[in-house]
């Protein structure tokens, strides 16, 4: 099984997670047997961890909040920021940690039913971590586009109809 073909599923599979073998294997010429094993393989491997939908919550009623919190940290002898990342990401509202360059050094994306519920994770759970020394939190207001998925619909100008 070659690496191009499985870069070419991969590439297929991030883009629509419901493509199925068979369509997989007529966009890349391989058999769908083929296609299926290699799917199997990146699952195996750790490779593709998890399926997911992308929704819009702006078209559901559901109420929820989501934050990007920024954190800096003073990170633990021997063990880095590793240790204090893994703490973060065990608790139920943390989404997402990610270990960034720059001014911060952690980004954790947080959801909730509300931003009083975020603002109580920040303060209650959050910055009392041993080793973090400060957070910034970022509510997300609207997403515009995410994963590749653009969010907004453009609507149309209307314009009047002129008579002589």
């Amino acid at each position: 099984m070659s690496e191009k073909l499985e870069a070419e599923i991969l590439e297929i599979l991030e883009n629509d997670a419901k493509t199925a073998p068979e369509d997989i294997a007529a966009m890349t010429g391989a058999a769908e047997e083929e296609v299926r094993a290699a799917v199997d393989k990146l699952e195996n491997n750790k490779v593709i961890v998890k399926y997911i939908a992308i929704i819009n919550r702006e078209k559901t009623n559901a109420e929820e909040a989501e934050a990007l919190i920024e954190v800096k940290v003073v990170p633990t002898r021997g063990l880095g920021y590793d240790d204090l990342a893994e703490r973060i990401y065990k608790f139920s509202e943390v989404k997402s940690v990610y270990l960034m360059s720059g001014t911060y050094d952690l980004a954790v994306i947080v959801h909730a039913q509300s931003m009083k519920q975020i603002s109580q994770f920040v303060f209650e759970k959050l910055a009392v971590l041993d080793g973090v020394s400060s957070t910034v939190t970022h509510f997300i207001m609207r997403k515009y586009k995410e994963q590749g998925v653009i969010f907004t619909e453009k609507k149309e100008a209307e314009r009047l109809v002129v008579s002589p």
